[in-house]
């Protein structure tokens, strides 16, 4: 089942190296997503085409970790707003 898309920030807590290489696995093998941003502050930033609520809670389980929603945004179907999509996720990656 497919959402809108949208771009998500979640906060993850994320001690060490095998906690994080947990959290891009699971990342990656999600379909629904189309990019992702770990970052070392615990911070994790999804983009792609999924229902926001339903994917902390999918992802919540793969990890066994808590998962704390920071902001969502929503973006429309149209070709203009899927070049913005591919900035924003373009900005996040420089952050």
């Amino acid at each position: 089942m497919t959402g809108k898309c949208c771009c998500m920030v979640m906060k993850i807590n994320i001690d060490c190296h095998g906690c994080y290489r947990k959290v891009r696995r699971v990342l990656l093998n999600i379909h629904e997503l189309e990019t992702h941003l770990v970052e070392k502050e615990c911070r994790v930033s999804i983009c792609g085409k999924f229902i926001p609520q339903d994917m902390a809670i999918k992802i919540r389980k793969k990890i066994n970790r808590r998962v704390e929603i920071i902001r969502i945004q929503e973006l429309s179907a149209n070709s203009e707003t899927r070049d913005q999509s591919v900035k924003i996720s373009n900005a996040l990656i420089l952050r």
